[in-house]
């Protein structure tokens, strides 16, 4: 493939003429990448940081944004969650960028917020979360509950049946605020609460063989049982391979999980985890032109063992948002860009075609796909694009929340008062 076709590509050819405010655009146009390099969340997060430069690369080869190169800015904080928070200031303070991509947790990603907004500054956060958060200076390009965990949990129900559930998590606030919702919808469901079993261990946990054998002896009274799993980082790679050594098989109790992708895969045996699931946005199995693309401008770059997965994705089409709404508004400014980027549509590598709302998450299709000997997924289920919710509809006091920045200009609008509710962010 060569550099033309790579860059057309990340930007879709949607190079503009440059208008005189253009022109006055200060160059370069720095780009903020806060993704941990080092420690328990290195093996999710350093393909991201690798993502944005490819993408912010191919944009310089098609020419920049507003007559300007762009440039990267990386920093690593080593998966601690305060440290996220001092580099985001380094980020906005120091090094004055005018965008960052980053965070995966969502502890991370709350250690953050209140920087974020201090500074005015503008944060496309890729990953699959919990919801009930609605910033005015954060695009949410990952799934909101109702994008992945509701999809993924009427799938256990209606099509395998699944009567008792293990909700197995990390312990920190995306597992914890996720099976609350869930442990919600279950029970308006039918699930008898003695049917759902919860369960947290902390980041890179090791030791499964107790917690497996719990989930196993869900099943003794002879219901289908099933884990939903929020589990994060390298704690995985444990985690499945208790599975296999207690000689658990997708038949006897599937898994489905929000946080393991094809990167994660990658470094298992998967051998033992044939037809168990995963519930994301996108996977690198999907059959279009524009994946067979952008897969290919990936393995080119970063060699044939490297694979995509869903928050990569993610990035790809909130950078592309992002340059388009620079385009539209003709500057960097973040108020500007954030007035610029609703309604912006780019499509999905699935098919379709991604919008960002009022409330600013995306409207994307929802896929499940089962693990396939070689890492992969072949995709089982997939949506038409499903609108991105900041507030779950399954627990009361979000029930009569919505967020509507463009019209209403809140994040936390009460439907009965019809009042907005002030967001401080105290993490």
């Amino acid at each position: 493939m060569n550099l033309t076709r790579t860059a057309a590509l990340s930007i879709a050819c949607c190079t503009a003429a440059l208008s005189a405010s253009a022109q006055d655009a200060e160059c370069p146009i720095k780009v903020g990448v806060l993704h941990s390099l080092s420690g328990t969340m290195a093996i999710s997060e350093t393909t991201l940081k690798d993502t944005v430069e490819m993408l912010v690369e191919n944009q310089n080869e098609a020419g920049g944004v507003l007559g300007c190169q762009l440039e990267a800015v990386v920093v690593d904080p080593a998966s601690d969650w305060p440290l996220f928070a001092e580099k985001a200031r380094e980020l906005l303070s120091v090094h004055e960028v005018d965008v960052i991509f980053g965070n995966w947790t969502s502890v991370s990603r709350k250690s953050v917020l209140p920087v974020i907004e201090e500074l005015n500054g503008l944060l496309f956060y890729p990953v699959q979360y919990e919801g009930e958060e609605s910033s005015k200076n954060v695009f949410y390009t990952g799934a909101a509950p109702n994008q992945q965990a509701i999809p993924a949990t009427d799938y256990f129900l209606e099509e395998l049946g699944v009567e008792s559930f293990a909700l197995l998590g990390t312990d920190y606030v995306y597992p914890r605020t996720t099976n609350n919702i869930l442990e919600s919808y279950l029970l308006s469901k039918g699930i008898p609460e003695e049917d759902i079993f919860v369960n947290y261990t902390p980041f890179g946990h090791s030791d499964w063989s107790r917690i497996v054998s719990d989930v196993v002896a869900l099943g003794a009274g002879g219901k289908k049982v099933g884990v939903i799993s929020t589990i994060n980082g390298d704690a995985n790679v444990g985690f499945y391979k208790e599975l296999a050594a207690q000689g658990v098989s997708a038949e006897d109790i599937p898994v489905v999980a929000f946080s393991v992708g094809e990167e994660e895969l990658s470094g298992l045996d998967t051998s033992n985890l044939v037809g168990h699931l995963a519930a994301w946005n996108y996977f690198q199995s999907a059959d279009t032109e524009a994946n067979e693309e952008w897969v290919a401008a990936w393995k080119e770059r970063m060699g044939e063992d490297r694979v995509t997965n869903d928050p990569m994705e993610a990035h790809y089409i909130g950078f592309n948002m992002w340059v388009n709404a620079v385009e539209e508004a003709g500057t960097t400014d973040v108020d500007a860009v954030r007035e610029a980027m609703y309604g912006q549509e780019f499509p999905n590598l699935t098919g379709g075609t991604a919008v960002m709302l009022p409330n600013h998450h995306l409207a994307k299709p929802v896929l499940i796909g089962e693990i396939t000997e070689d890492g992969q997924f072949d995709i089982i289920s997939q949506t038409e694009e499903v609108p991105g919710d900041a507030w779950t509809d399954y627990l009361p006091e979000s029930a009569k929340l919505t967020s509507d920045w463009q019209e209403l200009g809140c994040g936390m609008y009460n439907t009965e008062t019809e009042t907005c509710v002030q967001i401080k962010s105290n993490y």
